[in-house]
């Protein structure tokens, strides 16, 4: 069986990979995945996503070093959803942080609720 064949993706050819610290089991964050970017996550054991933006390949952690080293992954009863187990090396958020789901919905209003753990500006650059 090719499991990446068998998984069910939307019209877009995309499939959700919800990501978790595999120590912790903190959701880091969540992308989208295709044949292709699982096909090359199954073959380096780093996570491999696509970057619906840019409309291409994502390497995890190419730019930045931090990267997802594949501890394991599942997926869920419809074959429509990734859970990715993961060692996460530096910073998984774009923005600096730990993780993606750094704010917490207080009232009406964001708190950020983690430290920040690199200038993003210096891993990627001004935007």
């Amino acid at each position: 069986m090719n499991i990446v064949n068998e998984l069910k993706y939307d019209s877009n050819g995309l499939i959700p990979a919800i990501v978790q610290e595999a120590a912790t089991g903190r959701v880091l964050m969540m992308a989208w995945m295709n044949k292709e970017s699982l096909a090359k996550t199954l073959e380096l054991g780093e996570m491999v996503y696509w970057s619906r933006s840019r409309k291409e390949i994502w390497h995890k952690g190419a730019t930045s070093g931090h990267t997802q080293k594949v501890k394991s992954l599942a997926f869920d009863c419809d074959k429509d959803c990734i859970l990715a187990q993961v060692e996460q090396i530096g910073a998984a958020c774009h923005d600096g942080y730990k993780s993606c789901f750094y704010r917490t919905i207080e009232g009406d209003a964001a708190k950020i609720t983690e430290p920040r753990l690199v200038d993003p500006e210096k891993v990627y650059g001004k935007k």
